[in-house]
């Protein structure tokens, strides 16, 4: 007596071991949860803080003054006073990424209005977003300062981001929170990227956890919240 499976022509057994590796497939492939730890971040989406890739891994001086001529960032901007009583960051100093040297965030900050961006070497949101943050500080140039955060998570590892900056050509004045002190003062939240528009006292007008695409979007915010137009 033939067993069940062998009752069944062959084509159909072929059709039937197909179907089983069509369905593992799927299964490999199917989308995860992106609150899972194992899920795939969202592109175009924000991305909270999380392991950084070689972020533990010690950097020599050499390295760094490598990584930062090959980025070539602009300067870290320098105060002409001292922080106004109003400015939220007033008494916060940063590293500044591009060269040696600590930045004192009130008073280099005061006297214009301002375009705080947050951003994470690990973030793909952020890589996205950088160049066109990048585009609008030059069209709004003289009118509205930018400057670009690298948040706490991934500080370790200055090399990792002052690379990331020179991939994607991106030369903003860019600060280390190595302390989340800035992130602190302004408010925001773990999530990036984050941007964060200061008045030119130096207080906080809008906090904006939003993914911008394009410059528009960014100019419309600063004219809706800063009252610049651009």
């Amino acid at each position: 007596m033939r067993s069940g499976l062998q009752r069944i022509p062959a084509s159909a057994r072929w059709s039937i071991a197909a179907l089983v590796v069509v369905i593992a497939l799927i299964v490999a492939i199917w989308p995860r949860d992106t609150s899972s730890p194992d899920g795939a971040l969202s592109a175009g989406t924000q991305t909270t803080a999380g392991p950084i890739p070689g972020g533990s891994a010690s950097v020599s001086p050499g390295d760094l003054d490598a990584a930062r001529a090959r980025a070539a960032l602009a300067p870290c901007p320098a105060g002409t006073g001292p922080a106004p009583s109003t400015s939220v960051l007033a008494g916060v100093t940063a590293p500044c990424l591009g060269a040696a040297g600590d930045v004192d965030m009130g008073a280099a900050t005061a006297g214009r209005p301002l375009l705080v961006n947050f951003w994470a070497p690990w973030c793909l949101p952020c890589r996205r977003e950088l160049p066109t943050v990048a585009a609008f500080a030059a069209s709004a140039a003289g009118k509205v300062d930018v400057l670009a955060v690298q948040a706490k998570e991934g500080s370790e590892n200055p090399v990792l981001a002052l690379g990331l900056l020179s991939e994607i050509d991106v030369r903003l004045p860019s600060v280390v929170d190595t302390q989340a002190k800035i992130a602190a003062a302004l408010g925001i939240p773990r999530a990036y990227p984050v941007s964060v528009l200061v008045r030119a006292d130096g207080s906080v007008a809008k906090v904006l956890p939003t993914v911008f695409t394009d410059e528009k979007s960014i100019a419309d915010a600063v004219n809706r919240y800063l009252g610049v137009a651009l």
